[in-house]
Formats: structure tokens, sequence, C-alpha cells
């Protein structure tokens, strides 16, 4: 009786054993699941993939601006004068580089004491004088003394020493695009007081002078 009982007990024990197995191997099922799992992970797309042509057409369209943008600018604001001479002085030195903003006159008329960069029919460079009289207005110099339509007229006048009247020295009348310019050097020439300079005309005005680009000790804006 009890060598009975005691094989039950084993088979018993074979049947647990046996579960144990069923288990265990469905267990293992579950696990290559995971795996299959993981692999789906490893197929994701690289995100620079996502990018597409669009991204790229966007990213060159954003370059050229960019590039245009700087060129524009260097056109407006950095054409590049050199001055001979002391006429300017003592604003502006023989030698001094300047920029010259050629954009300031397509939004506003030039204005007294302005300094403008100019050139005229025959000439190889620019020059560089102040504007004294406006379109309309009629210019004389006397004993030294500027005229604006019979007054004596001193703001934005920066003219100093004036010794040379020239053709100032009746009065000159300006028409409706034209300027009467001087350096403020009074006892330099080469402006409206010149013949060979006369008067101005708008359209030989090439723009108004604003930065000191060098010599490094007196860069900075006029």
């Amino acid at each position: 009786m009890q060598g009975l009982d005691f094989r039950k007990k084993r088979r018993k024990k074979v049947k647990k054993s046996g579960a144990g197995r069923k288990r265990s191997a469905r267990g293992g099922l579950r696990f290559e699941t995971e795996k299959k799992r993981g692999l789906h992970f490893e197929q994701e797309k690289n995100p620079a993939d996502r990018i597409g042509i669009k991204g790229v057409i966007l990213w060159i369209v954003e370059i050229l601006i960019v590039c245009m943008a700087a060129v524009l600018l260097v056109a407006a604001f950095g054409q590049r004068v050199s001055i001979a001479g002391d006429s300017m002085a003592p604003a502006l030195k023989n030698g001094d580089v300047i920029l010259i903003n050629r954009a300031v006159y397509h939004f506003k008329e030039p204005q007294r004491g302005d300094i403008v960069a100019f050139s005229q029919a025959g000439d190889r460079h620019d020059s560089v004088k102040r504007i004294v009289g406006l379109p309309g207005e009629t210019v004389q110099i006397t004993d030294g003394k500027i005229l604006i339509n019979g007054e004596e007229v001193s703001e934005d006048i920066h003219v100093s020493g004036i010794e040379y009247a020239g053709l100032a020295e009746e009065p000159v009348e300006l028409g409706d695009d034209e300027y009467f310019v001087m350096g403020d050097n009074g006892t330099a020439g080469g402006d409206s007081r010149d013949p060979g300079t006369g008067n101005v005309k708008k359209e030989e005005i090439r723009g108004k002078a604003w930065y000191i680009a060098s010599p490094s000790e007196d860069r900075g804006t006029i």
C-alpha cells in the first residue's frame, strides 16, 4: 500500500514537471515575439531623410536671399571715395577714404550742410563738397560772408576763411535741380565758385558721405 502511494506521488510530480516545461515553452514564444518588435524598431527611417527635396530648395532660396541683400547693402552704402586735397578740412583730410550712401536721395532731397560726392562730365574721380545753396535760391559771397537770397546765413554753413568769391561775387541763381557746393576750407577751390565746376545738378550727385573708413584713427560717422 505504501509503495503504491509512493508511485502516485511520483506521477504527480512528473505531471507538474511537464506542466512546467509547457510554461517554459510558452515563455520562449513570448521572447521571440519581443525580438520581432526589436527588428521593427531598427527599420525606422533616418530623421535626415525626412527633409526631402522641398527642404533643400528652401535652404538654397534662403542663402540666395541673404547674398542678394548683402550685395544691395554694399551697393547702397559701401561705395568708397578717396579725398584728394584739403578743401574739406577740417571735416575731411587729404587721403581719407569715405563711404557714400547712394540710396538716401531716392527718398529725400539733398539738404543744406550735407557733404556729397558728385561727378560731372569729364571727371575721372568723384569730388566731395558740402551743399551751401539749394534749388531756386540765389547765392552770393560778400566780404567773406555767404548770402542766401540776399540775407546772411550761418546755420548749416561750415565754410570758414572765405577769401575767394569767384562766380559768387555776383548773385548766382540756382535752377530747379541745381545746388551750390563749397569746401569747408574757404581758401581752397574746386567748387561752385570756379567756372570749371559751377552749379551741380542733382543727377550729378552720387550720394551723401556718411562714414570715414580709413585711416583707422579717424574712422567713424561723419
